[in-house]
């Protein structure tokens, strides 16, 4: 029996799909599953891997302990609003860089480098952003404990007026010791491993 298909017609819904790929921005195209992760930029948390996630799937945000901060709910905002996106996963992780020192070393540190933290620009396009009268401890936003941060950060998206009411935000800790996610709150291994009175 004869392909009724002719080859131009695979290699024109290759070059669609590659225009639409390079242009998915212009075209309002979202990502593939409309989804937005916030993440600590630890090099140890295999994103992708653990959301089951491919190229294309989620616009992806990492910083210094996945924190909400205001640029994060600028990107949320933008993509939410413009970009169809209605999912937002917020990943925390155990043995995290933001809960190794203390507040003093912390501030000590940045001032050793800055000198007048006061006058610091937060963002070099804004100038007139800075820290003024507030400690820089509550910038730099370190973790006591991780669980509680990672409720923290949900809520935050949840609350913020710039995020549709409509967003799903979800929260998980990724345990670097297991190399697995959970619910904040949920330690299994302490569960488990103390006896139940």
């Amino acid at each position: 029996m004869a392909d009724n298909h002719k080859h131009h017609e695979h290699v024109d819904e290759t070059v669609t799909e590659r225009s639409d790929w390079a242009r998915r921005r212009r075209e309002g195209i979202p990502t593939n599953k409309n989804l937005l992760v916030i993440a600590c930029m630890d090099e140890r948390i295999p994103v992708e891997d653990v959301l089951g996630l491919e190229l294309g799937d989620a616009q992806i945000y990492r910083n210094a302990g996945g924190k909400v901060t205001d640029d994060v709910i600028r990107s949320a905002a933008l993509t939410t609003n413009f970009f169809d996106t209605d999912e937002i996963i917020v990943i925390n992780h155990t043995d995290c860089g933001m809960m190794s020192a203390p507040d003093a070393a912390v501030r000590d540190g940045l001032e050793a480098q800055a000198v007048d933290l006061s006058d610091v620009d937060l963002d070099p396009s804004l100038p007139e952003l800075n820290i003024g009268d507030a400690d820089i401890i509550d910038w730099v936003k370190m973790t006591d404990d991780i669980d509680e941060a990672c409720a923290a950060q949900v809520e935050y998206l949840r609350q913020s007026e710039l995020i549709p009411d409509d967003v799903t935000v979800s929260g998980y800790v990724y345990e670097a010791e297991s190399g697995e996610l959970r619910e904040p709150g949920e330690r299994i291994a302490g569960k488990i491993s103390e006896r139940q009175t």
